[in-house]
């Protein structure tokens, strides 16, 4: 009788927990670390060429590299997660580092010793004064600089993680909660962002960079005890075992038995018996894709087991194991698929901002500073999210009966497509502002073209509409299609997408411009060929839409077994 009272008193506790209340602590610390990687992301290359005298090319490559080591380092940070720590306590671990290396920052451009003499600060008859930083200078700004990306990379999955954690994917209520975590996940990073780019960027430019370092190290210490104020309101996940090595363990074992023929009967295959999942994993179905992978759960003879470790788990696995490792080798060309918006989306950041600086960018007697410019897609994603969640979604659910009302492989083709097309838009943009430079005989001039920056704003609205269809479809996914032991694994797969986006839009842009003669070579835009590139970049998103379309049309969702509890 007083097992039966505990039960339902631990069932009444877990159910007074979660929800709606408890992402609200997620959503903020989220917005508070946007709002900081966004800020420096548009000005710490203003830092490192004009306070550490680093060459313009060194400065724009250590930035970029900066932001791909941190989503990149997010596998590391969700294998953290998945194998050791709960996702509270790994989100709290890691969000100490930025602390640490923006304080780091702070003291070295409070300190003129710790940083070379300014160069724009060098008079003409003092140029010899102009210096390079030396290796102890590059050694605490680049210290600083990893702490950021080591942490920033290590929070990002185990705190979207512990978000959705808050839901439970198998209560239709909950479930459709869930798929609208995401939605508003990414209104408040946009909101983060937006603050990061206005406010954080002008506190460097008026208050000085120590300032500015000083403000993100407070505001994210400020993100981390909020963070642990939501401890009371959290479900929590315990980890389940470093999903490499059981995936290791499968091709491991399906190599071992190699030789062995797979049985007729499925049922002779390898699995956890008693129905229940093991360590709280999930008791998957078995599909018939990658079939040679199901050798790892064939069971050996006696005279077999006599000769060879045959129980051990690197030799034996579950089918519930084997088809975890299906999962993550089918998601691996989702992937794979989508680097290539990223890369988009990169040169739009880059060659849009100049563009915007030959243009008109008055509305009256102000001026719009053209790094702000990207404020304006922002502003039009805070209004398409809510439209998309509480409109565009519940209307389509009545027909599909999907939660997130189309599955989340067409969500992510539909923003592929907006991609292509916001290429197209921005090829047909460039060409009409080359159009007006010859027309005016200001090819060669460095006054603004009698052409509105707001042309701009076309490619841009339709390439945040494609950001909000194709990276919240992929959180989703990957979410949704990863087991319950590797919940962080799947969304840090998710964010390196955006990593690979970074690491590839320089190689990308030297292809273009090696192959063309020189499309890009004059650094002129009004003499460049940037149109005949945007062209190119539609024309590849069109071919890597056509290889999605294979890629998602070969990938089977998960099948977990009927009325299996998922314990967290």
């Amino acid at each position: 009788m007083g097992i039966c009272r505990n039960v339902k008193t631990e069932e009444k506790q877990l159910q007074s927990k979660g929800g709606i209340r408890a992402t609200l602590f997620v959503y903020a610390v989220v917005g508070i670390d946007a709002m900081v990687f966004a800020s420096n992301a548009v000005s710490l290359v203003t830092y490192f060429n004009g306070y550490m005298n680093l060459s313009l090319t060194k400065s724009a490559n250590s930035v970029t590299n900066f932001m791909g080591t941190a989503f990149l380092l997010s596998l590391f940070g969700a294998f953290i997660t998945d194998t050791y720590f709960s996702r509270f306590k790994t989100s709290v671990l890691f969000g100490i580092l930025p602390v640490l290396g923006y304080a780091l920052l702070a003291v070295q451009a409070h300190l003129s010793q710790l940083r070379p003499f300014p160069c724009k600060d060098v008079p003409l008859s003092q140029k010899n004064r102009c210096e390079s930083a030396d290796s102890g200078q590059l050694a605490i700004l680049y210290g600083g600089v990893y702490l950021i990306a080591f942490g920033n990379g290590g929070v990002k999955a185990p705190l979207v993680s512990l978000g959705a954690d808050q839901f439970d994917e198998k209560n239709p209520k909950e479930a459709a909660n869930l798929s609208s975590y995401f939605n508003w996940l990414l209104f408040f990073i946009t909101i983060g962002a937006m603050l990061g780019v206005i406010f954080l960027v002008w506190i460097g430019d008026n208050k000085g960079w120590d300032w500015s370092f000083g403000v993100c190290s407070v505001a994210l210490g400020l993100a981390i005890l909020l963070l642990t104020m939501g401890r009371q309101f959290y479900r929590y996940n315990a980890p389940k075992g470093s999903p490499l090595t059981r995936i290791s363990q499968v091709l491991v074992a399906a190599f071992r038995n190699r030789n062995l023929p797979l049985p007729q009967n499925k049922e002779d295959l390898h699995e956890i018996r008693s129905g229940e999942p093991e360590n709280g994993m999930e008791i998957l179905q078995r599909t018939d894709q990658l079939k040679f992978l199901d050798r790892a759960a064939i069971p050996r003879t006696n005279q077999e087991a006599s000769t060879s470790n045959a129980h051990g788990p690197w030799s034996l696995c579950t089918i519930s194991q084997v088809e975890e490792t299906k999962i993550v080798i089918r998601m691996l060309p989702i992937i794979l698929s989508t680097i290539f918006m990223n890369t988009c989306m990169a040169q739009l950041q880059t060659f849009t901002i100049q563009q915007c600086i030959t243009m008109n960018r008055k509305i009256g007697n102000f001026v719009i500073p053209a790094s702000s410019i990207p404020v304006i897609p922002q502003l039009f994603q805070l209004i398409l999210i809510p439209v998309y969640d509480r409109i565009f979604v519940p209307t389509v659910r009545k027909y599909t009966g999907i939660p997130s009302g189309i599955r989340q492989l067409q969500r992510i083709g539909a923003g592929l497509v907006l991609s292509a097309v916001s290429m197209a838009v921005a090829a047909v943009v460039e060409s009409r502002r080359k159009s007006v430079a010859i027309e005016h005989s200001m090819v060669d001039s460095a006054s603004p073209l009698p052409m509105s920056v707001f042309w701009i704003v076309y490619q841009y609205i339709i390439i945040s509409a494609a950001e909000i269809f194709t990276l919240v479809g992929l959180l989703d996914f990957f979410h949704a299609e990863s087991t319950s032991g590797m919940k962080s694994l799947g969304l840090a797969i998710s964010w390196s997408s955006l990593a690979f986006g970074y690491f590839t839009s320089a190689v990308f842009v030297s292809i273009i411009n090696k192959l063309s003669g020189g499309w890009l070579a004059n650094n002129n835009l009004n003499r460049d060929k940037l149109d005949y590139f945007y062209w190119s970049l539609a024309g590849v998103s069109i071919l890597n839409f056509g290889f999605y379309l294979l890629c998602a049309s070969w990938y089977k969702y998960k099948r977990p077994v009927q009325d299996q509890e998922d314990h967290i």
